[in-house]
């Protein structure tokens, strides 16, 4: 490479990953629009969910076919681009396989991620396959037309062009190295089990022609590969990155186990606390924002629950194990996540359209995204949080909008109100006091 090869290369990293970081910056911006929640707690345990859950897949081979293929395109992914490092360093200094050096290890390493893209390939042929030509049913409802089929789709695209890339680049090096006396630059370093069946493509080339083809590879790669990371914004596969800090910072209380209001606490402990004097003045703060009781839009989620709903692959798990989905309810857990993280997109334009301040839009997640209906199909089983891959929780949020339809618009079903009133009337669900629960035993 000459000197303005380097200085271009350089120009390219910086436009690459500066619009990598702008977006980060983004995401981060939008998800500390939750309300605070602590996730710090029993770090051990916190550090444990994300090596066995985000590191080791465990919950994605619960689906054994699916879950393998994942493991072959995530180890794939993750090991293939450690040779982005020897990259960075051949284009900033117009070295050639900088780590050659390495002698075995370099030929170790070179087979691995060689034998890794052939088989991510094979991975991504069988989920095009699964998507496009069987259809499984979770691929085709609905929830997914248009833009998030197409996105799930222009992924695998993108693994098979870098893929492919990747062993073209390899093939035409070996060609070079093979070239009888030496070639220029190319030193004889790797071993190429998969691209040495691809090498005979460029016999009967000029060694010439074989190394622009050579460099046409490299710099499609390159690129490729920095606008597959600033395409990950816009993409569902926002997860790769995002499923190391989800595991994390995931609940560990026991499923099933609600969250209490801290206000309504504080009330119910001051109604059962004989000593408390309730004509007692509280101090009271005339700035502070009145609390609201659940959700109604992102802000009133917490950042976790926001984080979940950029972590959301869209697998369609939650929504395959949903009984209400499963009998004809319009409840999907996956659209629930889908929702969240649209209605928190155009909230951070919002924002960014209005110089950082949030302009109020006439738009709430509960309506507009959101509907009531598939609010109360819900049953809380947990189906949809025991079946995520990436520990996230459809159920916080529908339960935290359900909460806002009761407590702040008394918008619950007539069957819950009617319950609610028999609590606080008969102390119970059935609509019978209590002097006559007993009465079924005097029954023949």
């Amino acid at each position: 490479m000459s000197y303005l090869d380097n200085i271009l290369f350089a120009i390219l990293l910086v436009i690459g990953f500066g619009y990598f970081f702008t977006s980060v910056k983004k995401i981060r911006r939008n998800i500390n629009l939750g309300t605070d929640v602590n996730r710090y707690d029993n770090p051990k345990a916190r550090w444990t969910n994300m090596a066995m859950i985000a590191l080791g897949q465990s919950k994605m081979v619960k689906r054994p076919i699916a879950g393998i293929l994942h493991i072959i395109v995530y180890v794939g992914f993750v090991v293939i681009n450690i040779e982005l490092l020897e990259i960075i360093i051949d284009g900033l200094f117009g070295t050639h396989r900088i780590f050659a050096f390495l002698g075995t290890t370099y030929d170790v390493l070179i087979a691995s991620f060689e034998i890794l893209a052939f088989l991510v390939l094979i991975a991504v042929f069988v989920f095009w396959t699964r998507r496009n030509a069987i259809k499984l049913k979770r691929f085709v409802s609905s929830d997914l037309k248009g833009w998030p089929k197409n996105d799930a789709n222009y992924i695998l695209y993108f693994e098979v062009v870098l893929m492919t890339l990747f062993l073209l680049m390899n093939a035409s090096d070996l060609h070079l190295q093979n070239v009888p006396g030496g070639f220029s630059h190319f030193i004889k370093a790797g071993f190429f089990p998969v691209s040495q069946f691809i090498e005979p493509i460029f016999n009967g080339m000029s060694n010439e022609l074989v190394m622009l083809l050579s460099e046409i590879f490299w710099w499609l790669h390159i690129v490729g590969i920095l606008i597959f990371m600033n395409y990950l914004y816009f993409s569902k596969h926002l997860h790769i990155l995002l499923a190391f800090p989800n595991t994390y910072f995931a609940d560990l209380n026991p499923q099933g186990q609600f969250d209490n209001l801290e206000s309504v606490t504080k009330e119910v402990k001051l109604m059962m606390d004989p000593n408390a004097d309730p004509f007692a003045a509280v101090p009271v703060d005339e700035n502070a924002v009145p609390s609201k009781f659940g959700a109604s839009d992102v802000q009133d989620l917490n950042w976790v629950q926001l984080l979940n709903a950029y972590t959301c692959t869209e697998c369609g798990r939650c929504t395959s194990s949903c009984p209400a989905n499963i009998t004809g309810k319009k409840l999907s857990p996956r659209k629930i996540m889908m929702d969240t993280r649209d209605r928190l997109e155009e909230v951070g334009r919002n924002i960014d359209a209005n110089k950082g301040i949030f302009i109020p839009d006439n738009k709430t997640l509960l309506n507009d995204y959101i509907t009531a209906e598939e609010l109360w199909a819900c049953t809380s089983c947990n189906a949809c949080v025991e079946e995520c891959p990436v520990n996230i929780s459809p159920l916080s949020i529908i339960m935290d909008m359900r909460r806002y339809l009761v407590m702040e618009q008394s918008a619950a079903p007539m069957p819950v109100n009617a319950m609610m009133t028999n609590i606080e009337n008969n102390g119970a669900p059935w609509q019978y006091n209590q002097q006559d629960r007993l009465n079924w035993k005097n029954e023949n």
